[in-house]
């Protein structure tokens, strides 16, 4: 047997059903034993693209993605998307196809020596030097990614190896199991929130992770605790739960920041420092903070930690509430009210071009609670992590750790080959729509229709925003864009562009139905965005 289809082999065991790919000379024999095997390669149209498919399902499954990618520049091309999951904390395995190893010590076509390029960006790298690595290898990357806090690996497979023979099976497959949080520091933590008048709760990403939603909903309910979340920890409470004040991650004041300064306990859950600094909710570094995850807490001074609770958190969250009594009369302050009031505003907006409040409003009455949305990084990001109500975990995914902008399209490819029977809106700017475009093809031919909607500004807005904000002018962040709607329709998708505010829900919902993917052009009124940095910067205390 060949070490290729020996990896193959390891990878099947791994249980892995969707490989994404771009092929090239050095992973043919690969490419050659996955064509005999159960796993389905999706061939994408960039290496990127790739990388950000094995992202999102990482993301929504908490399995490793995979993707996999030649030598050289079909390697590098990978490392944005590596560094998006290692960094967001979403799990993946890389395969790059590699020179032979008679050839590594000298000046060759497309050498690189990736395991040095690919170690600032993943947790855990190695190149296969032996067939009899294979096992070990592979079982060791997907262990690593996938462990709390998963990330990405990368295993490269020189082509002279990959031929050759290999002994060996694959490994057992197995994952560590949480601790259970230990007994003396639950009740260290007991007092300190017993001894509290109004603690928060932050919670991350992490509680998505590990399924300790319901735990979280159960906690905050026994406690009466309202509950912040990360734009990465969106849908761990839901937004329609009275104890849930939305998200919190804008570095200017919103209204949740009222609920922050008044705390004087914050209780962090499943929450990376990466989401959102702590410098942002104690620039005074004046907070009490319990620290509930499984692993321990990242140094910063702003994030000094009175307990850590490490363990399973859903036991943790359970054990925590049984040793603290019921906040019976605490008042819980009305935040909420001016969020739902700005939507309900917004939702109300015919303004063209549309109010980005609109356009958000609109997405949320298109489509059902466990309906998937993949937001690209952007202006339109801000909207959709502020106003975009979220009710079940992973429904609306956001990249906030390293924010890279170009993930929604082939994102929702990921996303809907995952959940094909659940509606799928790609969310992204026409800046961040245009840089993984080409995945529209890869999506009609396989055959995953989704819908993407563009929040179109002629421009790079987030950056024009940030400009106005702190030098009152811009310069170098306009451009044009192609005709969307023929652009889709170029790709066998439809195409929509929206003239009036009221034609968005309809076409949406049009647009929805289609047995093809489907691109909708909607004009956004950006002027909104320093209306909202206005508008912040006057907020009166509502606690």
């Amino acid at each position: 047997m060949r070490a290729a289809e020996l990896l193959v082999r390891c990878l099947e065991r791994e249980g892995v059903r969707d490989l994404f790919a771009v092929p090239g000379e050095e992973n043919l024999d690969l490419l050659d034993a996955l064509a005999h095997s159960s796993i389905r390669v999706i061939v994408t149209r960039h290496e990127q693209g790739a990388a950000f498919m094995a992202d999102l399902h990482g993301r929504l499954t908490g399995r490793a993605g995979v993707c996999l990618s030649t030598l050289g520049p079909g390697a590098t091309n990978l490392l944005t998307g590596l560094a998006d999951a290692n960094i967001d904390h979403a799990p993946v395995v890389a395969i790059t196809g590699q020179a032979d190893l008679n050839r590594m010590h000298k000046e060759s076509h497309q050498y690189l020596d990736l395991v040095t390029l690919f170690k600032p960006v993943t947790k855990w790298n190695t190149q296969i030097k032996t067939g009899d690595m294979v096992a070990e290898a592979c079982r060791k990357a997907f262990k690593i990614a996938q462990t709390e806090k998963p990330g990405s690996t990368h295993l490269d497979l020189p082509e002279d190896i990959a031929a050759a023979a290999a002994e060996g099976e694959p490994l057992l497959v197995q994952q560590p199991v949480a601790p259970e949080p230990h007994p003396k520091q639950l009740e260290r933590a007991a007092i300190l929130l017993n001894e509290a008048r109004h603690p928060i709760v932050i919670a991350g990403n992490g509680v998505i992770r590990s399924g300790a939603s319901d735990a979280l909903r159960r906690f905050a309910e026994r406690l009466r605790i309202p509950v912040a979340h990360t734009f990465m920890g969106k849908g761990a409470l839901p937004d329609s739960h009275p104890l849930s004040l939305m998200a919190v991650g804008l570095p200017s004041r919103d209204y949740v920041s009222f609920g922050l300064e008044r705390a004087d306990l914050v209780i962090t859950v499943g929450y990376d420092q990466v989401e959102y600094p702590p410098r942002f909710w104690n620039p005074n570094r004046d907070k009490h903070i319990i620290h509930i995850d499984q692993s321990p807490a990242e140094v910063d001074a702003a994030y000094q930690v009175g307990v850590g609770v490490l363990g399973d958190l859903s036991l943790s969250l359970e054990l925590l509430a049984g040793r603290v009594s019921p906040r019976n009369d605490a008042t819980l302050p009305p935040i909420r009210t001016a969020l739902l009031d700005e939507i309900e505003a917004g939702r109300a907006s015919r303004a063209y071009p549309l109010l980005p409040q609109k356009i958000v409003a609109t997405v949320r009455e298109a489509l059902a609670p466990d309906d998937l949305v993949i937001c690209d990084v952007g202006a339109h990001k801000v909207w959709m992590a502020r106003l975009y109500q979220t009710e079940r975990p992973n429904s609306c995914v956001i990249s906030n750790g390293f924010a890279s902008m170009g993930i929604a399209v082939p994102g929702a490819v990921a996303a809907k080959l995952l959940y094909p029977e659940r509606k799928v809106v790609a969310v992204t700017g026409d800046g961040g729509f245009m840089m993984n475009s080409q995945e529209l093809e890869t999506a009609c031919r396989v055959g995953t229709p989704f819908v993407t909607l563009i929040f179109n500004d002629g421009g790079y807005g987030l950056i024009q925003w940030k400009q106005l904000r702190q030098l009152g002018r811009t310069t170098s962040v306009s451009f044009s864009n192609p005709d969307f709607v023929k652009y889709a329709e170029s790709f066998g998708a439809k195409g929509y562009r929206v003239t009036a505010a009221d034609e968005l829900l309809p076409l949406l919902r049009e647009a929805l139905a289609q047995p093809v993917p489907a691109v909708i052009d909607c004009p956004v009124d950006y002027r909104e965005n320093l209306k909202l940095t206005e508008r912040l910067s006057h907020l009166t205390n509502p606690l």
